[in-house]
């Protein structure tokens, strides 16, 4: 459509302005204004409490807290701060002829580990190896992630993905939310939810996103994207780049108590449409099921004493999501602190 003139603009205002005056008295334009601002309010306050839930469940895997990083010792490779580890795992990695200190952080000895990416992957590829058969790293996957600094660095060695946290380096993921809805009004969109395999080393049966999944070394973000359909969902190529849409990224660091690891986590968020026909199925064995809810379930299971509650780091990207798409209030407390 072409612009209108300055011309044809000033009518428009004129005639509108002219409705208004004959039409709409002050009185009524007043009220109507009146029941808007009721309206808005009660919208915030029915969102009053599923902020705070949201908060809550953001805490649950953004739980790095400033005494615990205080505690913390930097990780780095030829002055590239990598990551970080807390006073337990540093003795348990200066027991090894790969690690050592210089001054006061954590790096790697050149005499083992070498100054190549292959060499070092070798060096730290033992290391976690062995504290695996301790027990100290469990599921193992045999998938390797880049390490490195930034997203689009190269990296500076390949680590195990169960091991990751050990180092407290930065890892990448890409999660999806399927959605399905008949025409072009979100209010009546529908996100497909998958059950994890009881199988599974981590949060076995509980709730996850369509597909999810972490991001491996040697594959871009969308040939990942596409894989994962495939393998977890049966979503065929075609309709996973048909629906699909960026919705950004989003970070978050947790401190593992159980292992006293700094898990550093950026997650790759997408929007996938879904033809209302489709129906996911299970391939690869990670998942038991799929099924559908409206956003109204979806905004239930934020509860903290939900009885089926999604995998913690699952509700950080639909919390973003539900932002981006204005399904809650800016006037609601506590909207920016999420």
């Amino acid at each position: 459509m072409r612009a209108r003139t300055f011309l044809q603009n000033s009518v428009l205002l004129d005639f509108v302005l002219w409705r208004s005056s004959a039409f709409i008295s002050p009185t009524t334009s007043w009220n109507k204004m009146k029941s808007r601002t009721i309206i808005t309010k009660a919208a915030a306050e029915d969102d009053s409490s599923l902020v705070r839930d949201m908060l809550s469940r953001i805490r649950q895997v953004n739980s790095m807290t400033e005494d615990l990083k205080k505690k913390s010792i930097i990780f780095q490779v030829d002055g590239i701060i990598l990551g970080r580890v807390m006073p337990s795992v540093l003795t348990k990695l200066l027991a090894t002829s790969t690690f050592r200190m210089d001054n006061n952080t954590l790096t790697l000895s050149p005499e083992k580990a070498g100054n190549t990416c292959s060499s070092r992957t070798d060096a730290v590829r033992e290391v976690m190896e062995d504290l695996r058969k301790k027990g100290d790293i469990p599921g193992w996957r045999d998938e390797l992630y880049p390490i490195a600094s930034h997203f689009y660095d190269d990296p500076v060695f390949l680590m195990e993905r169960a091991a990751v946290p050990v180092l407290g380096v930065l890892e990448y993921g890409v999660h999806l939310n399927g959605l399905v809805r008949k025409d072009d009004d979100d209010e009546d969109t529908m996100m497909w939810i998958a059950r994890r395999s009881a199988t599974k080393s981590k949060y076995p049966g509980m709730l996850d996103h369509i597909v999810a999944g972490g991001q491996p070394y040697g594959l871009s973000l969308m040939d990942n994207v596409i894989k994962e359909c495939i393998e977890e969902a049966g979503i065929p190529e075609d309709i996973t780049r048909a629906g699909i849409k960026p919705g950004g990224a989003i970070s978050y660091t947790q401190y593992v108590n159980e292992y006293d690891y700094i898990s550093r986590v950026v997650l790759f968020c997408y929007d996938l449409r879904l033809p209302d026909t489709f129906q996911p199925k299970p391939v690869d064995g990670e998942v038991d099921e799929f099924f559908l809810w409206d956003m109204d379930r979806v905004k239930e299971s934020f509860c903290l004493h939900y009885d089926d509650p999604i995998k913690p780091n699952c509700y950080i990207v639909i919390i973003d999501y539900l932002l981006r798409n204005g399904h809650i209030s800016p006037d609601t407390p506590g909207y920016l602190d999420i």
